[in-house]
């Protein structure tokens, strides 16, 4: 009997804990779906006529939002492998859209709409492709465009660059690298003259330095008769890559030839920067999570931080108890990667039998 009356006065603390474990589930597995890509201000415009279907008009808003996805994580070599997707595949990979704005004017139907893709989903459908994704990371870059004629052997910067003004204007919504162009210096043109002939290995300090960007790309267009050769100096991550580019002659007075040059020495730069985020999604760690569960705040901001992670394909709890929750992790990449990624939270772990137990050091 007294075994019994002991057991009905710990019966509160029990449903105490119980009912904490069952919330952080219910949270959990909110936030473990909310791992998606956001697509935001689609906009579709259409004639309001008789046989006008607004379903329609929504498929094409979700065809528009997964084009625009794949081109900010997929490299342009591989796009064209995802061009027929049927439009019930995109849907069944939604995880939420909204309609933002609709209105008509003038007989004219304009709908605004933001899209949630499921990343797990997607990451699921590329790997079928043989697909490798990169995370949709924005980067700042200094950009200096340089043109050389050789033939007349004059270099133009600035104003008498015709790319320069130019470059920054039809950017894609979808574009990664937003491009920092220098201010006309007179001081800087000098040193470019001065340099002329040996502007591949000028390492152009005297301008980069006046920029709070250490991470730039060179471009230097060197016009030999009918042909350009585009000398691109990438330099990121204290590492610099060169990359030599061939081209027919291009009239830089013609507005198309001129953005179609544009379009294509952007999108090698846009590549170049996938490669550098690229998820090997064929490569999934399980990891075994614990994390003590008497503080909710800790177990949200943990669960947050999951959610957050494009590296994360998967995770859930599996089981709980009245002192720790067990979180299964998918991760793509390696364990050393992941305790990289985990630092940057302040997070490190003690490995017990095959157990991560979760230390947060803030």
């Amino acid at each position: 009997m007294k075994f019994i009356s002991q057991l009905y006065k710990l019966r509160p603390l029990y449903n105490f804990f119980l009912f904490l474990a069952l919330t952080n589930i219910f949270f959990s597995t909110g936030k473990s779906h909310a791992m998606t890509f956001a697509v935001n201000n689609i906009d579709i415009s259409t004639p309001f006529e008789i046989n006008f279907n607004k379903n329609e008009i929504i498929d094409k808003g979700f065809s528009r939002a997964f084009n625009e996805l794949i081109f900010s994580i997929v490299q342009s070599k591989d796009q064209i492998k995802l061009k027929n997707t049927p439009i019930n595949q995109i849907k069944g990979m939604i995880e939420t859209f909204s309609i933002k704005e609709e209105k008509f004017i003038d007989e004219i139907y304009y709908l605004t709409m933001n899209v949630s893709f499921n990343k797990k989903n997607i990451f699921d459908l590329l790997e079928t492709k043989n697909i490798f994704p990169s995370l949709p990371i924005k980067k700042d870059f200094l950009f200096i465009p340089v043109i050389v004629d050789q033939n007349n052997n004059q270099v133009s910067m600035f104003s008498e660059n015709k790319l320069f003004y130019s470059w920054n204007l039809n950017n894609k919504k979808y574009s990664l690298l937003n491009y920092i162009l220098p201010t006309q210096d007179l001081d800087d043109f000098s040193l470019i003259k001065r340099n002329i002939n040996n502007l591949e290995t000028y390492d152009f300090k005297e301008i980069i330095n006046k920029y709070n960007i250490s991470d730039h790309i060179i471009m230097i267009v060197f016009k030999d008769n009918n042909k350009l050769r585009v000398f691109n100096k990438i330099f990121f991550n204290q590492k610099n890559n060169l990359k030599n580019l061939n081209y027919n002659e291009v009239n830089f007075d013609d507005e198309e030839e001129k953005f179609k040059f544009i379009d294509n020495l952007k999108l090698v730069y846009e590549d170049f920067w996938k490669l550098q985020n690229q998820i090997n999604t064929s490569v999934k760690l399980s990891l075994n999570i614990s994390i003590d569960n008497s503080n909710n705040i800790k177990i949200n901001k943990f669960e947050k931080i999951l959610s957050n992670m494009d590296l994360i394909y998967n995770s859930y709890i599996y089981k709980f108890d009245n002192k720790n929750n067990y979180y299964k992790v998918i991760f793509n990449g390696t364990p050393d990667k992941f305790l990289e990624v985990m630092s940057y939270h302040n997070y490190d772990f003690e490995i017990k039998n095959k157990i991560w137990i979760l230390n947060d050091k803030s």
